[in-house]
């Protein structure tokens, strides 16, 4: 299976889609009776709202890393790792710039 691997792609891979269905399913609880463009302009515009958005969409990277790493499996965990922090840091420079 292809879960089962330990590599830096797949890793990587997990690491830049997890984030992303961990903000459709954000948006769906939380900002559903608005459209996804006015939740996008409302982050436009609110940016100090980012963070509070962000760190919900990374659990699921802190889940998907926790269970790499228990299970040895240090390459794909790398991955993981380097898609959060390149997350962060987008998110940050949205939240600043």
């Amino acid at each position: 299976m292809i879960f089962k691997k330990d590599n830096l792609r797949l890793g990587v891979l997990l690491g830049l889609v997890a984030p992303i269905i961990s903000l459709i399913i954000y948006y769906y609880v939380k900002f559903s009776s608005v459209t996804i463009r006015e939740f996008f302009s409302f982050l436009h515009s609110h940016r100090d709202q980012i963070t509070a958005v962000s760190v919900p969409c990374l659990l699921l990277n802190i889940a998907l890393f926790t269970y790499y790493i228990n299970s040895h499996r240090d390459q794909t965990a790398k991955g993981i790792f380097a898609a959060t922090l390149i997350y962060a840091i987008l998110a940050l420079l949205f939240k600043f710039v």
